[in-house]
């Protein structure tokens, strides 16, 4: 099954370009609270973006200049012919709409972040340091074409051409400057908060089959995840198979604790947001920190493993930092660092213990 092949990365065969095979998710050094930027960024300067990434996170993080919180869609928009996005919404141009060529372009000015990335990173010899990077997911670019005024059969196809081009074409274009550096591709699916609800244009085993087929793509080339930044139907993304899930610091959580405990077990990653989107901003990230272990406590008593929890995670901001001023994001994004030090502390603490 192509979602199994996508997820196990049972490290066999050799790799274009010299890259490692691909390690299983928990074997990753996308693990022990590294802390994992969220794609789009405040910044108009693709260069001051690509600073901030590689600055403020463990990870090399891929940034988006994609304003009106499009969670990529910016980028999906350029690849289909007379489809554009304007404040975070697509439109399709009505004399073009029976036929729309899917063609991505990553030289197209929305990916100007990642450019800027690349270049900064060759320069500075980051070749061999985990990289991330978030897409749109098909399920959120195609019910943004459905909205858009395409029908559902249209809309989710071109979705899935689009999201499936996209991701080989990203990870090419990064393995050719960065070969030796793992990969993290994240689909960006924030529209799985609403898929139980009235009026979802697919139901939720299609959602499941569009994310599961997408990640099948970079079977051999990457790590692949699913990142929603508010509580939804953790069945549904888990159905897909996904290697890494993105989850807010919630007490809802805890009802889906089986589903998690049973995800760690499969040598999954969890990548908690741990600084809220909403509410004001601390200046110290002790509350956060606070937060992300007292759901940890439910979780155990839940029956998770209190070892995987720590060692099988990441940390990221709560939601795209694009929300904010660079200032704010900021500071966001060094809290994020912070309980995320404190998350690698208790991981190296617990692997000394267990003598690994």
């Amino acid at each position: 099954m192509a979602a199994d092949d996508a997820t196990t990365g049972d490290g066999g065969g050799h790799h274009e370009g010299g890259r490692p095979p691909r390690p299983s998710a928990a074997n990753s050094r996308f693990c022990d609270g590294v802390s994992v930027g969220t794609g789009p960024l405040p910044h108009r300067d693709p260069v001051a973006a690509a600073a901030f990434a590689i600055a403020e996170f463990d990870t090399t993080s891929v940034p988006i200049l994609d304003a009106g919180r499009s969670a990529g869609l910016g980028q999906a928009a350029a690849a289909i012919a007379g489809v554009t996005c304007r404040d975070g919404r697509l439109h399709v141009d009505p004399t073009d709409a029976e036929h729309h060529e899917v063609r991505v372009d990553v030289s197209d000015d929305s990916y100007a972040g990642m450019h800027a990335l690349l270049q900064l990173a060759g320069s500075i010899g980051l070749d061999g340091t985990p990289v991330v990077w978030h897409t749109a997911g098909p399920v959120t670019l195609g019910a943004a074409l459905v909205a858009a005024g395409l029908d559902t059969a249209t809309a989710f196809a071109l979705a899935s051409a689009v999201v499936r081009a996209q991701l080989v074409d990203v990870a090419a274009t990064i393995s050719a400057v960065l070969p030796a550096s793992e990969l993290l591709a994240m689909l960006e699916e924030p529209v799985l908060a609403d898929l139980m609800s009235p009026g979802f244009p697919i139901v939720p085993d299609a959602a499941a089959d569009l994310m599961s087929t997408a990640m099948a793509t970079l079977a051999d080339q990457a790590i692949v995840g699913i990142h929603c930044d508010q509580p939804c139907d953790l069945a549904t993304m888990l159905a897909s198979g996904p290697a890494v899930i993105s989850l807010p610091v919630d007490a809802g959580a805890v009802e889906w604790a089986g589903y998690i405990e049973r995800f760690l077990d499969d040598g999954g990653v969890l990548a908690w947001g741990v600084v809220p989107y909403d509410g004001p901003v601390g200046f110290t990230a002790d509350r956060y920190w606070r937060a992300l272990s007292d759901l940890w406590c439910e979780l155990v008593r839940r029956g998770c493993d209190p070892v995987a929890l720590r060692r099988q995670c990441m940390v990221t901001p709560g939601a795209h930092l694009d929300r904010h001023s660079a200032s704010v994001a900021r500071r966001i994004a060094r809290l994020t660092a912070d309980v995320g030090r404190r998350v690698t502390d208790q991981a190296n603490a617990t692997r000394f213990a267990l003598g690994a």
